[in-house]
């Protein structure tokens, strides 16, 4: 089927398109992403993030976006975000402060562009 607009590969500007090579690329993240979903994780992770990081393998790239707190770095280093949704929590970051990140807008602005959308 030869559809327009389907093709996995088609680049869209400023997007990270979550592929099979996406998801493989940030398994390891997402997994440790996952596992936040016990409160025991989120307390683990808290108390010693590089440990808690290298216990599921992830990448140099993928450690950097999460000392940074760089959402927009992990979707690239093949995070997915509704994994990621879960460490943005511990970070305090709530989801319209990522849809902030991913527009270029604060999470005020945001909220209100989504208000005047209603």
């Amino acid at each position: 089927m030869d559809k327009p607009g389907l093709d996995p590969h088609v680049h869209i500007p400023g997007t990270t398109v979550f592929d099979g090579r996406q998801a493989m690329k940030g398994y390891p993240l997402n997994k440790m992403c996952y596992s936040f979903n016990r409160a025991e994780a989120r307390d683990a992770f808290k108390a010693d993030p590089e440990a808690y990081m290298e216990r599921f393998g992830l990448s140099e790239e993928q450690k950097e976006a999460v000392r940074k707190r760089d959402i927009l770095a992990m979707i690239a280093a093949g995070g997915n975000i509704y994994y990621l949704a879960k460490l943005a929590g511990i970070f305090g970051l709530g989801v319209q402060d990522i849809g902030g990140m991913q527009t270029g807008m604060s999470a005020d602005e945001f909220r209100a562009y989504l208000k005047s959308q209603a």
